[in-house]
């Protein structure tokens, strides 16, 4: 595993690095177990204590979590990260040949294993279905034993106590934050004899694993006993946990911030004043737009209900544009997949409305359809047909979940998307450009048939390399500033829609500098599938804008 120590003593379970698993034992085993008179091995009293932190980019969209276990063996080699925390893999759940107690502190949400949340604390028994769980919390001695909430993945020291009663085969945890002494009343208890999990000699440790968000899980003091409780822990000795995040804002900042805060505030007013007048335009767009489309208009509590409520379960993916979730129509029970483009996202009103110009029109085997459409206050929703393979480039880059596609299939993809492009720039009633080929826009269904989908258009606007379309061979030596003004320029004297076109006299007074450079921003600049259908554009019209 990807488990170390750092050189002041801080156990780090794991660094940060996409869907790996980290492991760490005590180098030898301990005797657990006893046999009086003879009589079969019985496991004796434990009890173990152990301080960590687990840091998270985003508390909401945290990877997976980390377990303390007590096992028969310290080789966890063929286990698997992600969902399975190091401690199993995908198929020996349950298997009792596994032979572990672990205790969770699991960050995520999976419905596999029937886990009650996506912040919660669980007692697994060669299992990663709880025996017992609880949402992570503690019962508050300081305020009449009332139940106080923590999140696990606040990147805040918590202390865990884990105790094992020989005699009553009684199981307890507890958890609080790192300055606090253990509740008296425990967060979960449960009857179980370990006796018939663990065997005579154990090993003691810990588990931890990432999925697709940066996660990191640490350990920072650690004590056990047998048949006696753990010794205390001694906060004031425990490392300090390392920096995460965007570094501390500097003193120069401090200072400057509060001499340009009003020059800040009037140009925050300046925005907002333009995004204004841009979002009234557009609702004129919209509005014309919805009159031509209306009759495939979804009612948002069909698509509500349909996923679920837009719950994380149902979640496909997350992109530039927002989150696709997996639904089912409450009527035709088809299955269908529900793109949520967010109120921030970089696929905005503009980018909306030419993909469901374009892909509602057109009918292909091999583009993905586009059912309809949902729209609800400043909400956009996108609804398409399910693709139950999901994305090619899972089953290129994501091997470890997704088997290997032979040549034969690859080959079928191919041809599928090739298929896809002779439909759109030759045999439909208008010449359309995707221009974004790419592995996350294959789409595969049931029978690995390649299905080509998202039409929000990219240029070189889009990617912010518009000096790439300067001539090489003045290798560099040119004015940036005057080269993006006459690049813009260019752009926006042939835009699609001839009033937003400048007249001459406006391009010489941007040349000189006498009127401040225009305001080109990234839907305004979209030469997008809405623009090529409603005017006569030319391939070789949107070459030569592109060039000086």
């Amino acid at each position: 595993g990807v488990a170390t120590i750092t050189p002041d003593g801080l156990l780090e379970l794991t660094n940060g690095t996409f869907r790996l698993r980290g492991h760490a034992f005590h180098p030898t085993p301990f005797h657990f177990g006893k046999a009086p008179n003879g009589t079969a091995v019985q496991a004796q009293s434990f009890a173990v204590s152990y301080v960590f932190a687990i840091y998270c980019v985003q508390a909401q969209t945290c990877g997976h979590g980390m377990a303390s276990i007590v096992a028969a063996s310290s080789n966890f080699s063929d286990t698997m990260p992600t969902q399975y925390l190091g401690l199993i893999n995908d198929h020996n759940n349950g298997d009792p040949a596994n032979r572990f107690f672990a205790v969770e502190l699991d960050t995520n949400w999976n419905d596999e294993f029937k886990d009650i949340d996506n912040n919660h604390v669980g007692i697994d028994i060669n299992n990663l279905v709880s025996v017992n769980s609880s949402s992570a919390g503690y019962y508050d001695d300081r305020d009449e034993g009332n139940f106080q909430n923590l999140t696990l993945a606040s990147y805040k020291m918590m202390q865990v106590w884990v105790e094992y009663d020989g005699g009553r085969k009684q199981i307890s945890v507890s958890l609080a934050p790192v300055d606090m002494v253990k509740p008296t009343k425990p967060l979960l208890s449960t009857t179980y004899n370990l006796s018939t999990v663990l065997p005579d000699m154990v090993y003691v440790g810990f588990s931890a694993s990432t999925g697709s968000f940066d996660s990191r899980q640490y350990v920072l003091g650690w004590s056990f006993g047998i048949n006696r409780p753990a010794p205390a822990i001694d906060i004031t000795k425990l490392p300090k946990l390392p920096r995460q995040g965007p570094k501390p804002r500097s003193k120069v900042l401090e200072i400057v911030l509060p001499i340009v805060s009003a020059a800040f505030v009037l140009a925050v007013g300046t925005t907002i004043i333009l995004l204004v007048r841009r979002r009234l335009r557009y609702a004129e767009l919209r509005e014309d737009w919805e009159t031509e489309f209306g009759p495939h208009r979804f009612s948002y509590k069909d698509l509500f209900h349909a996923t679920k409520g837009f719950k994380n379960k149902n979640l496909l993916g997350i992109g530039g544009f927002g989150k696709v979730y997996k639904g089912v129509l409450p009527k035709s029970k088809v299955e269908i997949a529900v793109k949520r483009i967010s109120h921030d996202s970089k696929q905005g009103m503009k980018e909306f409305v030419a993909e469901v110009a374009s892909i509602g029109r057109l009918q292909h085997r091999n583009i993905v359809q586009l059912h309809g459409y949902c729209r609800r206050k400043a909400e956009l929703l996108l609804v398409y047909e399910y693709m139950s393979n999901g994305s090619l480039d899972k089953y290129l880059y994501d091997q470890e979940k997704k088997p290997t596609l032979t040549w034969a299939q690859r080959y079928k993809i191919i041809k599928d998307i090739a298929s896809a492009l002779l439909y759109l720039h030759q045999e439909w009633e208008k010449v359309v450009l995707h221009r974004d080929i790419k592995p996350s826009n294959v789409l595969l269904d049931d029978g690995l048939n390649g299905r080509l989908g998202d039409f929000g258009l990219i240029d070189h606007w889009h990617q912010g390399i518009l000096t790439d379309a300067v001539d090489t061979k003045l290798r560099g030596a040119y004015n940036v500033d005057e080269a993006c003004l006459a690049l813009k320029l260019g752009l926006l004297c042939s835009h699609p829609l001839i009033n937003l076109r400048p007249n001459m006299r406006q391009v010489l007074q941007y040349l000189n500098g006498d009127m401040p450079p225009p305001d080109l921003n990234l839907a305004h600049m979209s030469f997008n599938i809405l623009s090529l259908m409603q005017n006569e554009v030319s391939i070789d019209d949107l070459r030569a804008a592109s060039m000086v």
